[in-house]
């Protein structure tokens, strides 16, 4: 079932557009939380990237929803410099497992949408882990802080995006903790324009691995 939905952030006047597929009453799952990149720079929820992701997790029946930061789209509110876009990531997992009582929850996060989403993963035990797309370290160090943790991570990196810089990548990569993986997309910059499949195959494999280990 796909359902265009508005969550409400508490106390703010504001609310978040978002689009969520929920495949059948399997609450026990993991539901897939994705983050699209920076508002600023013409980010959406409706970006290739995301689009790509939500339409292949749909496609598996996976439950996945994908949201517009606060001031994109249909969402209220404007742009909250990191903080208020670290609130709608965790008013996103409160309505997932608050209202539609998921017991799992993993977080896909794009550029900005990873270093946002990924800060927030020790916020909730029901937070399973996350996969980091092209996750700009240089850019936004106090977040690759918040987003240690010892929870299963997947990296993905194009080896040629200059914007989460590829030379970078794997000096940030050893700093992490494990347990912790990575997949190198050949010939692709910061933007994946036609490597979407690629991926998103990734990220699903990475998804289908963690249900299978969280069922053991």
């Amino acid at each position: 079932m796909l359902q265009e939905i508005k969550i409400p952030i508490l106390n703010k006047n504001i609310k978040l557009e978002a689009e969520v597929f929920y495949p059948d009453n399997d609450k026990k799952n993991i539901c897939v939380l994705l983050a699209h990149p920076h508002s600023l720079y013409g980010g959406n929820m409706s970006n290739n990237v995301v689009s790509s992701l939500f339409s292949t997790l749909s496609k598996e029946n996976i439950p996945t929803l994908r949201f517009n930061f606060r001031g994109v789209g249909k969402s209220t509110g404007s742009y909250g410099h990191d903080i208020g876009e670290q609130e709608d990531v965790r008013t996103c997992i409160k309505f997932l497992i608050d209202k539609e009582k998921f017991e799992k929850i993993l977080i896909i996060g794009y550029s900005y949408g990873a270093a946002i989403g990924c800060s927030q993963v020790n916020t909730f035990k029901n937070i399973m882990g996350y996969v980091a797309i092209a996750f700009p370290f240089d850019l936004f160090i106090k977040l690759k802080n918040l987003a240690q943790t010892s929870k299963p991570k997947l990296f993905i990196q194009g080896d040629m995006d200059n914007i989460a810089n590829f030379r970078t990548f794997l000096k940030h990569f050893e700093d992490m903790k494990t347990p912790k993986e990575y997949k190198i997309v050949n010939n692709a910059d910061h933007f994946f324009l036609g490597f979407e499949n690629q991926v998103s195959e990734y990220a699903l494999n990475f998804v289908r691995n963690l249900r299978v280990r969280k069922k053991v």
